[in-house]
Formats: C-alpha cells, structure tokens, sequence
C-alpha cells in the first residue's frame, strides 16, 4: 500500500475497497493515487492536504494560489522535480522554500541541498498541485529564460553589477550563483540600461495580459521592453529582495532603496524604489539619484544674472525663510541643494529634514523621517532648534504645525530653506493664509519666495532653424518689437535624443522677493492675482518671461514653454 494511502485510511478518510479501486485505477493508468481520488470524487484535493498537514506536522500550501518565483525554480531542474514530486517555491538569502508531496524523504531533501547550496525549508503539497504547478511555472519560466537570453537590447553587461550596501541575503544570493538566472539577469539590464539612457525613473507595470516596462527620459515616458506577463511576480519579488523590502508582504505599499556599481565603468548608482498593489500585481517605481549628475553650481541652474544675483543674496541672509515652490519633478531639491552647497562651510551649522533624502551632502547634517516612530517635519524642526543650528531645511510645508514651527525658527535668528507643491510664486503667499499662517509672519519672516519649471533643452546634435508665423509668437506674450531678437529651433530626432529631438532640461524661474510694496500686499490679504499683478508692475521675471528667454535663444521650444507656464497678461 503506498504512503498516501496509509495515511488516507488510518485518518478514516477513505474506505480500504475505495483505495484499493483506486490503486488498481493508478497502477492502470500510470497515474498518481492523489490524482486518481481527487478525478474519480472520493476527496477534495484539499481534504488530502489537511490529512497530509495532521500526518507530517508541516503548513501546506495551496499551489494554484500562489505565484511560485522564477528565481527558486531556476535553481531546481524540471526533470528532477517531475521524478522527485517536488518543486522550489521561493528564496530568500541561502533558504530555498520546497513543496513536497513527501517531505519525510531525507533522501531528496539532501540532493535538493546538495544541488543548490541551500538551506530546505519543506511545507506540504499534493502530487496532484505539485504536478500542475511543475507544468505551470516551469512552461512559463522556459519561456521568460528563452525571450530574456535573445533580448538583445537590455544588459550588455548584465554580469558586471555589483551590489552596494545591501542586505545580506543579497550577497548570499550572489553566492549561490543566482546571478546567472533570467530573472536576474533581466533586472540587471534593466538598471544598466537606465543609467545608460540618463533616465530619471522606471516603471514596471503589470496588467492582466502583458507586462510594461518605460524610462522616463527627459521629462517623456518611453517604453522600452515588454516581457511575458506571468514573469511580473518573480521581476518584483527581485527588485524587493535587491531594496531590502519584505517579499512576503504584497498587500501595501513598500518603500526600499538599493545602490549598484558597474565594475566596467566604475559608476555608482542609488535607486530609490516604491511598490503599490495594483488590480494584476505590484507596480514598481524606480527614481535613480544619480550624485554625479547632481548640479549643485548654482551660476548652472538655469537662473538668468539678475536673477541669480538675488537668488544668493537672499540664500546669504542671516535670517528669514526662502520657499523654493512648483510640482514634482520641477527640479525644486536640485535648486535648493545647490544653496546648501553654496552655504556649506566649516563656521556653519546645517540641518536637514527630508523624505526621502535624495542625495547625501558632506558636512550638512541631513535627517530621514519616519512616520512610524513620529519622526515628522514638525518633531524634526524641534529638535533641530535644540541642536544649535545656523540654517534649517525642511523638505516641505505640508501642515500648519510644521509651518509655525519654521516660522518660528526664521524669525529667530536662524535661515529657513523650505520648499512647497504650488504654481507659482503669488499662489504660494495664498497658499500659507489658507494654511493658516498669519499674514504679519509670512511678510515679516520670508526673504523670497522661488517658483520653478523644467524645460526640455533641444538636441544639440540635431539642432535646426525653423520659422513661425509672428501669430504664434504674439500669442505666446511676445511684443512685436523683440519678435526679430527669436531665433527659433527644434530638434529633429536623431540616435543621441531618441529621436525626441530633446536631451536634458533646463530650469525656468519666478522669484519673487518679499519686498516693501509686496509686505503691505500680503497684510491686506491681497489675492494671488493682484500680487501676480503687482510683481509684473515691479519689473520681476514671471516664469512664462523665463521660458521667452530660452526660447529666443533657441535653447527650447514653444511646445515646451507652453507646457511649463502660464499665461501672464
């Protein structure tokens, strides 16, 4: 009598003439006794697995519901777990999960050791899931091996990451030589590839019937691969173990860094990585936050003279509150590093509280919040003022308390760097009232107030002239009088721009200093339209004049500056 049934009788599950028709039934049809009970109706195929859990002592797992990784079922061959009844369900670090339909064999728990370095952790199954899981998986991960091994555009040199301040389970993993799997090896090209085409995000998207991977390169989204649908799981099951996330939890979000080197180019990497459950799995975003890419010379931003000139005398005052203000992705913590950078000196005490740090600054001593301890803004900006500080900045307004707080620590003798989410300069007055900060605070205590967009920069080796009704340009703001002074351009695509006719961005700004006539504005609770109106009157570049100027020389296009600001008249 065989094992199962054994324990199917013994537990009164089935009857001995029902497991003997059932023996007779397998050993006619080659197939296996769980599979004949489960076809011919005597038991659920669940029913075996609780007899099968009180029998061994171990937790089973129902493999149909369940996505079983292809970085474990790489280490295991098909033709062994077809012969064994076994199959590898997940890894992490040098522990290998194993389905066993039998987990008393010591025997095959030791070649499955032996064969991958690797500690096995049994939990139960039936022949009959373990043998649909084999035909499932194993079908899906030959195909994902076959179309990563002939995807030619991701990963020239996949083999040369190496991983930085990782968790262990990395290294490990590494040992084991995991690195030679598809899986791996596919996120491995997709990182290269990223740095290679000076993305600033990836995004890994998965939908009921494909899998979508896109840069965004230059501000524009551009897909650049599309693998098999079935290897979404197993791409976000590396990517967490690679951040450090917890691989087990897919019901919420998750954030996780990671940093990489390419030996052959000696060039570092961080990565800073976010998961959201989505209706066919997890999304997954990846900012890269290149440092060497950092510009932190402020005369490169992008300012105009004037505008720089104020820029840093005001970022030089003793005291008061700078806001640097726009949407994400405008480039708002490039600007406000570069102050940093301009004031980091030895006599100076600088404190940063941010989420999430981007980039690490030598001698600025910079604060990761945490809202699981309360590590907030506003607990932050406590602290900070207990600790001596010189010049304070908060990564953003986002609640009153944080805002008085700054305020408070501004009109204290100390120099406050803030940023916050708005359109422009006069909004971000409107703003802080609406918040609930008393105008006498905003105009007695804020020095400048900074608006800024990004704008694509036009090809350089694709740059040429092109003419425009004077139409166009009148409709943009233009006067007639400087319609003669544009010289107009675009980029007509080529390999070095993607054929976008766009590499890298340029900055456009609004400043807007807190000047006498502007105080008795913001005491009268003057609207953002009537303040917009009175920095026109008092001569301060808006942010659709910013892009003019960039337009004029040809360093941009129309379409960028009607994309990035808003109409001033």
């Amino acid at each position: 009598m065989s094992k199962l049934g054994e324990i199917l009788t013994r537990q009164g599950l089935i009857r001995p003439d029902q497991l003997q028709a059932a023996l007779a039934e397998a050993a006619k049809t080659k197939a296996r006794l769980g599979s004949v009970i489960v076809n011919t109706g005597i038991l659920k195929d669940s029913q075996i697995l609780r007899a099968l859990e009180k029998q061994y002592g171990i937790p089973g797992v129902d493999l149909s519901q369940i996505e079983i990784e292809s970085s474990a079922l790489s280490l295991v061959p098909r033709e062994f777990c077809d012969k064994n009844n076994v199959i590898p369900v997940s890894k992490a670090g040098t522990t290998l999960v194993v389905a066993f339909a039998d987990p008393a064999n010591i025997e095959i728990r030791d070649q499955i050791r032996f064969l991958t370095k690797c500690k096995v952790q049994p939990v139960l199954a039936t022949d009959v899931s373990i043998a649909a899981a084999i035909e499932k998986f194993y079908g899906a991960f030959k195909q994902n091996e076959q179309q990563f091994s002939e995807d030619e555009t991701l990963g020239g040199d996949v083999d040369d990451i190496d991983m930085k301040s990782t968790s262990t389970e990395v290294s490990e993993e590494a040992d084991s030589k995991i690195g030679s799997a598809p899986i791996v090896k596919f996120v491995n090209g997709i990182l290269i590839e990223a740095m290679r085409r000076r993305a600033s995000d990836i995004h890994l998207e998965p939908y009921e019937k494909n899998f979508r991977v896109r840069f965004r390169i230059d501000g524009s989204l551009l897909e650049v691969a599309a693998p098999a649908a079935s290897s979404g799981p197993a791409i976000a099951a590396r990517i967490k173990i690679m951040s450090k996330m917890d691989i087990a939890e897919k019901r919420r979000p998750q954030d996780g860094r990671l940093k990489i080197n390419i030996a052959k180019e000696n060039k570092e990497m961080d990565f800073r990585v976010n998961t959201v459950p989505t209706m066919w799995g997890e999304k997954v975003v990846m900012r890269l936050l290149d440092k060497s890419n950092l510009q932190l010379d402020m005369t490169k931003l992008g300012f105009e003279e004037d505008d720089l000139k104020l820029f840093k005398n005001c970022v030089n005052l003793p005291q008061g509150m700078v806001l640097i203000t726009g949407p994400t992705g405008s480039g708002k913590t490039t600007t406000i590093y570069s102050a940093l950078a301009e004031l980091n000196k030895a006599d100076v005490n600088i404190s940063t509280a941010e989420d999430p740090i981007e980039f690490n600054l030598e001698g600025i001593n910079q604060v990761q919040m945490n809202p699981d301890i309360d590590l907030n803004f506003s607990s932050a900006l406590r602290a900070f003022l207990r600790q001596d500080p010189d010049i304070i900045m908060v990564g953003e307004i986002r609640d009153l308390e944080t805002a008085e707080i700054a305020f408070k620590a501004a009109s204290t003798g100390h120099l406050v760097l803030s940023t916050l989410h708005t359109n422009d300069a006069p909004s971000t007055v409107v703003r802080l009232t609406e918040m609930g900060v008393a105008p006498y605070l905003i105009s007695s205590t804020v020095n400048l107030i900074v608006a800024q967009r990004l704008v694509g920069k036009i090809c350089d080796q694709c740059k040429e002239p092109i003419q425009v009704p004077e139409t166009t340009l009148l409709n943009l703001g233009v006067s007639k009088a400087d319609i003669p002074r544009f010289q107009l351009m675009r980029g007509r695509g080529c390999s070095n721009c993607n054929n976008t006719g766009i590499r890298g961005r340029l900055a456009i700004y609004e400043l807007m200093p807190v000047t006498g006539q502007i105080k008795d504005a913001i005491l009268r609770n003057a609207s953002a339209a009537e303040l917009r109106k009175l920095t026109k009157e008092l001569g301060f570049r808006t942010l659709r004049r910013s892009g003019l100027l960039k337009l004029a020389r040809g360093q941009t296009t129309i379409d960028e500056v009607l994309n990035t600001s808003v109409r001033d008249d």
